[in-house]
């Protein structure tokens, strides 16, 4: 009789083994991405969130581009043309540092570089693309609006063309990632023909971008709005590919990939936080670890934690195999930030007192979770979408 195979030892990091299904590329940009937050930004992330600001966020930019994770999934023009799983892992290692750094990435890359790489002119892609993947030029994505943010069907912003056949927005956005700092826009608008999105350098005549200051979320991050006021823009400053939602919903589906993927990244900071400080942390004469109720806190957050990640690595292999369903994509986001919420809790509990101190990430990610829990669609939508996708009803009306 054969003798049974020597199983691997049991890895409390990854119970799973899920690190079995990757390619040893996929590990060294793991690797790359974790080795450079934990250089860049961990040292210095509670004091940037306390203080509410990201400073340096441009030079920031430049050492994600150096590294390749900006725009990473998208080919040509200086993009490093990634997989979808690659990209994902990056998002992980990215949330797992902060959201606000992960969103930096997102907005940059899934939503205003995949916006010109998807729906651009060549001129566009050419004139933007390169610097926006070296971390030269940042960029933002001008969709949700004061009065419309679900709906972004009924947006206010304007765009006309006069008499010479150039372009005047007119309008607000809110809540926009990355905009006082950006030096180009993607900003969608009402037209004529329907909803159109159009590339608007920061240095146009009329354009703002006042910084949002007050957040108790995503601290680290630069949130604005931006007000366009007469923005005069040349014939060619809008994407010629799409016409309509469509546009702006697909980038949004892009991103939001990665938030299934990032979301976990939080909630694993958290749970290592919580199994460390359960081990040193003694009471009544040992370890709080040692009690059975902690116990069962520490395994039900690793099931959570572990079984998003599988939901994202499977949704990462359909999206590399061109069969990924926006349904798909909800069904992940839905899932992930709501589990990965309830993990920060969880270890906030186990942490007690101390769980509200920034000496410890576990408040922080879960603060930041709340913004990430509401953009890129709401927990509502999201449901809507899964309800009429299985019932084929819609309830959007």
């Amino acid at each position: 009789m054969a003798a049974s195979p020597k199983l691997p030892a049991f890895d409390p990091a990854d119970p799973l083994g899920i690190d079995d299904l990757l390619e040893p590329e996929d590990l060294a940009v793991r690797d790359t991405v974790r080795g450079w937050a934990a250089d860049r930004v961990l040292p210095h992330i509670a004091d940037w969130y306390e203080k509410g600001e990201l400073p340096g966020i441009r030079e920031l930019a430049r050492e994600l581009g150096g590294i390749g994770a900006l725009g990473m999934s998208l080919e040509g023009y200086g993009c490093a043309g990634a997989s979808a799983v690659q990209y994902g892992l990056a998002c992980l290692e990215l949330e797992a540092a902060d959201s606000g750094i992960r969103s930096l990435v997102s907005v940059q890359g899934s939503l205003a570089m995949y916006a010109i790489h998807r729906f651009g002119s060549e001129e566009q892609k050419e004139a933007w693309l390169p610097r926006m993947a070296a971390g030269e030029v940042i960029g933002c994505f001008g969709l949700t609006e004061p009065d419309h943010g679900s709906d972004p069907a009924h947006m206010r912003t304007r765009a006309k063309r006069d008499a010479g056949g150039e372009w005047v927005l007119n309008g607000r956005k809110m809540w926009i990632t990355n905009g006082s700092v950006a030096g180009v826009a993607v900003v969608w608008a009402q037209t004529e023909e329907g909803i159109r999105g159009f590339v608007v350098p920061t240095d146009s005549t009329g354009f703002s971008a006042p910084e949002i200051k007050h957040k108790w979320s995503l601290r680290a991050s630069v949130t604005s709005e931006l007000v366009l006021d007469d923005v005069r823009l040349p014939a060619d400053a809008v994407l010629p590919e799409v016409t309509g939602l469509r546009g702006p919903l697909s980038c949004l589906s892009h991103a939001r990939y990665g938030i299934v993927w990032g979301s976990m990244g939080a909630a694993r900071s958290s749970f290592e936080a919580a199994v460390e400080y359960a081990k040193s942390r003694e009471q009544f004469g040992r370890p709080i670890g040692g009690f059975q109720l902690t116990q069962a806190k520490l395994a039900d957050m690793a099931v959570e934690l572990h079984k998003g990640i599988l939901l994202a690595h499977h949704l990462g292999r359909r999206m590399d195999a061109g069969r990924l369903r926006p349904e798909q994509v909800s069904f992940g986001k839905l899932n992930n930030v709501r589990e990965a919420i309830d993990i920060c809790r969880t270890a906030r509990t186990i942490l007690g007192a101390n769980g509200i101190s920034l000496e410890y990430p576990v408040m922080r990610h879960a603060t930041n979770l709340e913004s990430v829990l509401t953009y890129e669609g709401t927990v509502e939508m999201h449901q809507l979408v899964l309800g009429k996708a299985l019932t084929g009803l819609d309830a959007f009306r």
